[in-house]
């Protein structure tokens, strides 16, 4: 049935998309009318109940967001900084409590005490300023250390388009499977989690035969505590756009898609601005720079679902279905949007290819060690005394990222989540025994993953933060398959339960449910939730003990 949907909504491709159309619809009160709703499952020729399936999934279209006019970040970064009671407080002071909604995350870990009003973002002490801000609509630029230490491919100054996009006039002068071998030589890995190289995507996309396909920028890999996606397309966005365009011309792609999480409105802004920059330069469009090669972009804003950080569910999510994960094979690069071919990167690993057309493969694949090329963003939070984004040499170790470029911590910590929410949970003890690449990580248990570093205080129950991972699973959930469904609601309840009653957990019943998570989820956020909660067994037995009878 999606397979037909997807046809159907291809129909009227991406000009007139019926994602954005619920967007819109929802823009004067916060969610789209069933009458509205109605109406566009006619227009595009979808059945109502799939339409309203859709519509109800997202934070920021469904019914319970009526009338929201204020939404404070529930995001890990800001509630072990212990910020948003205090900043919720001051809220009810100009809003009453059935305005006051929650987003996750918004990308402001690096000083906590996060909002977002008016479609602005804001942190720090702006709550103090909420009179002004109600009255002027107005936000300070946001503001973070930016550093690298090595090489910076990521960070390095932007010369200006006519510079910055020779690379493109050099590359289209090439045949596609020569920048694609470079690509290769590289070693370039997916920065988004999973480390899956990219060559390998755009070859598989080259080889379909198809009359369209896509290269499509997942920007909606919300994980808390990450920003590292927020700066590249704040600061640096014609390395994304620019690494999306080279990335369609080996594919033999001619249409870029930048699926923007909605929790960034500056990201998205700044993008499209970057775009419109292009248009004026005559770098999109048809035959670009003279060659044969067409290209052009559509930003779509999301509404507010992490699990469109899971490829497949993306893709659902802009053809305006529930953002449900497919079953694969086929993947994606065979029949992705609309059942086309298409290639989908997160925003950090697109953003690299400029800098290994321009310097070559073996440039880039000389920064890093063994099998982790390159260089990686880094996010540090609030906890750092010098909390911001850096760019690391692959291999670079942790204590140096911790010590030298963040500072050390300005309070006591005991375990860094790094990763994101299913990323490892690194005990302090382990800081000098890890360096930034997969395979340190992997090799201890860990996950790289985003290399967001979320801290956890030395007062802050690891039991708590374990209920606050599952929650987040539940919440997030696309609710297609039963271990993620399920699992995440039964292990929410029974950590809730040990810390409020007398109810001990039974150890081997816990270790049941973390395994069927594991193995019986269709992505990542089911099977990858478990490995932050044997982290925590493991290292904080003591600490978890009490709540558990087998122990």
């Amino acid at each position: 049935m999606s397979k037909n949907l997807s046809e159907l909504s291809g129909r009227r491709g991406l000009k007139n998309n019926l994602f954005e159309e619920l967007g819109i619809a929802a823009q004067p009160t916060g969610t789209p009318s069933v009458k509205k709703m109605e109406e566009l499952a006619n227009a595009f020729v979808m059945g109502k109940a799939n339409v309203y399936g859709a519509a109800t999934f997202y934070d920021f279209l469904k019914p319970e967001n009526q009338g929201k006019k204020v939404y404070i970040c529930n995001g890990s970064s800001c509630m072990t900084a212990g910020t948003q009671e205090a900043l919720k407080e001051k809220l009810l002071e100009q809003y009453s409590a059935d305005e006051i909604g929650e987003m996750c995350c918004l990308g402001r870990c690096h000083e906590n005490s996060s909002f977002h009003i008016a479609g602005k973002n804001y942190s720090g002490d702006a709550v103090n300023e909420l009179e002004s801000i109600k009255k002027n609509n107005s936000a300070k630029p946001d503001s973070y250390k930016i550093d690298s230490f090595g090489t910076p491919v990521l960070t390095a100054a932007f010369p200006g388009i006519e510079s910055y996009y020779s690379i493109l006039k050099d590359a289209l002068q090439k045949k596609p499977g020569e920048l694609l071998n470079e690509l290769k030589v590289s070693g370039l890995r997916g920065r988004g989690g999973a480390g899956f190289p990219i060559a390998f995507k755009l070859d598989a996309c080259q080889r379909e035969i198809s009359n369209q396909k896509f290269i499509v920028c997942n920007a909606d890999e919300g994980d808390p505590g990450a920003y590292s996606d927020r700066y590249l397309m704040e600061h640096q966005p014609h390395s994304v756009l620019l690494g999306m365009m080279i990335a369609g011309y080996i594919a033999e792609a001619d249409t870029g898609v930048i699926y923007i999480r909605a929790e960034y409105p500056d990201s998205i802004s700044i993008t499209e601005d970057a775009i419109k920059n292009l248009h004026t330069h005559n770098l999109l469009g048809e035959n670009i720079l003279g060659s044969n090669f067409n290209f052009n972009f559509k930003v779509i804003a999301a509404q507010g679902a992490y699990i469109c950080g899971e490829e497949t569910a993306l893709l659902s999510s802009i053809e305006g279905q529930r953002p449900e994960v497919r079953v694969r094979p086929p993947y994606p690069v065979q029949q992705g949007l609309f059942n086309k071919p298409t290639v989908v990167n997160n925003v950090e690993t697109l953003a690299c290819i400029p800098f290994i057309i321009k310097n070559g493969g073996a440039n880039f694949a000389s920064i890093g060690i063994g099998k982790s090329t390159g260089t990686k963003l880094i996010s540090l939070d609030g906890f750092f005394n010098n909390p911001g984004i850096y760019e690391v040499d692959m291999g670079t170790p942790l204590s140096v990222v911790v010590n030298d470029l963040g500072g050390g911590f300005r309070s006591p910590v005991k375990a860094m989540h790094i990763g994101g929410p299913l990323g490892g949970l690194v005990p302090v003890e382990k800081i000098n025994d890890l360096t930034v690449d997969f395979e340190s990580f992997a090799s201890h248990g860990f996950l790289l993953g985003h290399a967001s570093v979320v801290c956890i205080p030395q007062n802050f129950p690891i039991v708590k933060y374990l209920e606050h991972l599952f929650e987040f699973t539940a919440h997030e959930s696309c609710g297609k398959c039963f271990p993620c469904r399920l699992g995440s609601v039964r292990g929410q309840e029974l950590l809730r339960k040990a810390q409020v009653t007398d109810y001990k957990i039974d150890r081997t019943l816990f270790n049941d449910l973390v395994e069927t998570l594991e193995i019986g989820s269709l992505c990542a956020l089911g099977g990858g939730l478990p490995l932050p909660v044997k982290n925590a067994l493991q290292y904080f037995e003591n600490e978890l003990s009490p709540y558990f009878k087998n122990s």
